[in-house]
C-alpha cells in the first residue's frame, strides 16, 4: 500500500482532531493546516509520539484566499497519496447575522467562499496526482432552509452543489470526493445552542467518515439516522413548512 498522508484543514476542531487522530493510527503521516500554530503544534507533537508517524503543521486562513494558490502549490512535495479533508467553518447567531448583515457576509466568505478558493487551488494538485480522497464537510442545515439558521445552511447548501461538481471532475483523475453532512456534533461551534438532539461525539463521526471514505462512498449523514430525518423534513410542504419555528 501507498504511503498516505492526510491534510486536515481547520484542524483545531474537535472533529478535525478525532480524524487525525484515527488517520494516524491506521500509520498516515498528518498535515494539520490552520491559524492557530500553537495549539497545531502540541496536537502534532502528541501525534507523532503517540503513533509513531509524521505530524507536521502548516499556516492556513480560510479567509486569506490571495495565500490560497501558493498553499497548494507547497503540498507538490508530499510523498505517496495525498487525502484531504475540509474541516473549517463559522456558525454565528442567525438572529445576530439578521442585525448585522456584515456577520453574515464573513459566514458565506469563509464557509463557502474560503472553501472554493482553496479546493479550487488544490483540484489540480490531486489531478496531477491521479489518486487521493477529498473530503468536505457540510452540514444537514444545507438541506432545506430554516428560519433559525438560514444563512449558514446557506453557505453549506452552496457547499454540497461545489463538492458535487467537483466530484465529476475529480473522479476522472481517479480522486474521490466525499460529502458529509454531520447533524448535531458535541463541538464548540454546537455548545450551549438550545434544542440539540441526537447529538454524536467527534470519535463516532471520524470512525463513520473514515470507513465511508475507504468505501468511496459519494454522500453520507453522521449519524446515519439524520438522512430520514432529513428526507421526512425535506418533504413538508413549503406552505406548511414556512409556518414552522425551527
Amino acid at each position: 500500500m501507498s504511503a498516505q498522508t492526510w491534510l486536515i484543514l481547520g484542524a483545531s476542531s474537535a472533529i478535525a482532531r478525532a480524524l487525525a487522530r484515527q488517520a494516524a493510527a491506521a500509520g498516515a503521516d498528518i498535515i494539520l493546516a490552520g491559524r492557530d500554530q500553537a495549539d497545531l503544534s502540541r496536537t502534532a507533537s502528541d501525534l507523532s509520539i503517540a503513533y509513531g508517524i509524521t505530524a507536521t503543521t502548516r499556516d492556513f486562513d480560510a479567509t486569506d484566499t490571495a495565500a490560497h494558490v501558493a498553499f497548494a502549490a507547497s503540498l507538490a512535495g508530499v510523498s505517496g497519496v495525498l487525502n484531504i479533508a475540509l474541516l473549517f467553518g463559522i456558525m454565528p447567531d442567525q438572529a445576530a447575522m439578521d442585525a448585522d448583515p456584515a456577520l453574515a457576509l464573513d459566514c458565506i466568505a469563509t464557509n463557502l467562499t474560503g472553501a472554493i478558493s482553496i479546493l479550487h487551488g488544490l483540484a489540480p494538485v490531486l489531478e496531477s496526482r491521479r489518486s487521493g480522497t477529498l473530503i468536505g464537510f457540510g452540514s444537514v442545515a444545507g438541506d432545506r432552509g430554516r428560519l433559525k439558521n438560514y444563512i449558514y445552511g446557506a453557505s453549506k447548501s452552496a457547499l454540497h452543489t461545489y463538492l458535487a461538481g467537483l466530484r465529476n471532475r475529480l473522479g476522472r483523475a481517479g480522486v474521490h470526493v466525499l460529502t458529509v453532512k454531520p447533524g448535531f456534533v458535541d463541538t464548540a461551534l454546537t455548545f450551549g445552542l438550545p434544542g440539540l438532539f441526537l447529538v454524536a461525539t467527534p470519535d463516532a463521526v471520524a470512525r463513520a467518515v473514515l470507513a465511508a471514505a475507504a468505501r468511496r462512498r459519494d454522500i453520507i449523514y453522521v449519524p446515519f439516522f439524520w438522512r430520514p430525518i432529513m428526507t421526512i423534513i425535506g418533504a413538508i410542504p413549503e406552505r406548511a413548512f414556512k409556518r414552522l419555528s425551527i
